[in-house]
Formats: structure tokens, C-alpha cells, sequence
């Protein structure tokens, strides 16, 4: 059976932490990690257990939940594409349509 691999959403899930923070933990060695394709990084669920309390003893990170402007500021720098072209798409219908039904 294949081992499931997690993705940095799920490690950022799991270490309550963003997921700019987990990547630049995977790229300092701080958290054990490999690339798939050359590009994505992915986790051994394991290897993530192992060192969880170790990452947040040794970097004094808080147990954080839910912090909504992290949350948000990181929602909108992996979604800023799709948001600006929905704006677009929006504004381009709106003033075809804006003559039509008028």
C-alpha cells in the first residue's frame, strides 16, 4: 500500500502554523521533507509527529487555532489569481451585459 504524503496545507494544519512557515522550515532542514516533480514539497506523516513538539519547544511557537489575519493574508497570496481573474471576468460581463439589458 502506498504511503500517503502530506502537503504543506496539512502540515500548517497540524503544526498550527502558516504555510510560508512550514515552507521556509522545509528549506532551512528544520522540518524533514523532499520534492515531488522537482517542486512540491511533501512530508511523511511520521516524520511530522516526530518533531512537532521539538519545532514548537525549540521556537517557542504558541499553540495557535485559528488566527483569521494569517489565515486571510495567506488565503489571498496562493489565491491571487483566481480572485483577480473572477474581477475581471465580473467586470468584463457587467459591461457587455450592462448595454444589452438597458
Amino acid at each position: 500500500m502506498k504511503e500517503k504524503l502530506l502537503t504543506t496545507r496539512e502540515v500548517s494544519q497540524i503544526l498550527g502554523l502558516t504555510e510560508q512557515e512550514v515552507i521556509d522550515l522545509a528549506n532551512t532542514n528544520l522540518l524533514p521533507s523532499f520534492k515531488v516533480a522537482g517542486e512540491f514539497l511533501r512530508f511523511r506523516r511520521e516524520e511530522i509527529f516526530k518533531v512537532k513538539e521539538t519545532i514548537k519547544n525549540k521556537y517557542n511557537l504558541p499553540d495557535k487555532k485559528h488566527r483569521f489575519p494569517d489565515a486571510f493574508r495567506e488565503f489571498l497570496y496562493f489565491n491571487d489569481f483566481y480572485i483577480i481573474s473572477s474581477l475581471v471576468i465580473v467586470v468584463l460581463l457587467w459591461a457587455i451585459l450592462k448595454d444589452l439589458v438597458l
